[in-house]
């Protein structure tokens, strides 16, 4: 199998390239590649050139428009990285009879309610970013063969993340203030990527298991939440903690306002994908202690 992987230095691209190894040969590029091709998302031309050249059996992409904020003041760029690009990913996949691999987000949702979504419900980002996310979902399923993963709160190891943003402030500071509204499930780009590769090995034989799916870890958490637990379990390993668990204040989301709107609800039921691949998903937890321990010994 020939693996054509866009997005090779993002966090989940970084992780897909391990997982994915064991399935074939992998051709990985990202926006400023020199060798194997183009993976610059402006050069339209370019990428559909360059899977012409490589004729996967599988593209995956791990590249996207993700500055949230950014993209309000920029929705022509996010539109084309988000789903110009994939419209083109999409159109040579198909020529080809390749399988496409994309990961989506829950801000194509409204955030309304407290219930899971499922794959079916009524899509209504509130943001340029969750606009061009659905965009690209939506001309990706014009491929045959394609599988989309809408996912949460992504981290890794590697790059910038909340948890590592959190616990550098709690050694730097005697107070913090995280909104306590938004509910999701912090989900590693280790579970995405492995994950990712389960599903192209079954869906190869199977053409039938094309679709849309959320993925995302287990349970479900505030970033209020999420920050306190981060904090407390870095205390007991003795990381050089300073705000005091009582000084971690809970604030809603209008008390923090920023450009682009945020889901207040991005719940996603995974039952699907859990039911489909015959796979389950761990806790939310599990990934972000794994997480620590990894940052720990780094």
């Amino acid at each position: 199998m020939k693996i054509l992987l866009f997005g090779k230095n993002g966090q989940v691209g970084w992780e897909l390239q391990r997982s994915l190894a064991p399935l074939g040969e992998i051709v990985a590029l990202d926006f400023d590649s020199t060798e194997g091709g183009c993976g610059d998302f402006t050069n339209l031309a370019g990428l559909a050139e360059t899977i012409r050249r490589a004729a996967p059996d599988v593209i995956v992409n791990a590249a996207a428009y993700t500055a949230v904020d950014k993209a309000e003041s920029n929705p022509d760029l996010a539109h084309t990285l988000n789903a110009g690009a994939p419209a083109v990913l999409a159109e040579e996949a198909a020529k080809i009879d390749a399988w496409l691999v994309h990961y989506s987000t829950d801000y194509v949702f409204d955030g309304s309610g407290e219930k899971r979504r499922v794959e079916t419900d009524p899509t209504g980002p509130l943001s340029v970013y969750g606009r061009t996310k659905l965009a690209g979902e939506q001309v990706v399923s014009a491929c045959p063969k394609h599988l989309i993963f809408r996912t949460s709160w992504v981290y890794a190891a590697r790059g910038a993340n909340f948890a590592k943003t959190m616990l550098r402030l709690a050694a730097e500071r005697d107070k913090l203030r995280v909104i306590d509204d938004q509910i999701g499930a912090p989900t590693g780009a280790d579970l995405l990527a492995d994950v990712s590769a389960y599903a192209i090995r079954d869906a190869r034989t199977r053409p039938d298991l094309a679709g849309l799916y959320h993925l995302a870890a287990g349970g479900e958490t505030s970033w209020h939440a999420y920050a306190c637990f981060v904090i407390e379990r870095a205390r007991e390993a003795e990381w050089p903690i300073r705000v005091e668990s009582e000084n971690i204040e809970a604030i809603p989301t209008i008390a923090y306002p920023t450009p682009a709107r945020r889901p207040l609800n991005s719940r996603l039921d995974t039952s699907k994908l859990q039911k489909t691949f015959g796979i389950h998903l761990p806790d939310w937890r599990v990934g972000v202690q794994r997480l620590l321990d990894e940052l720990r010994v780094d």
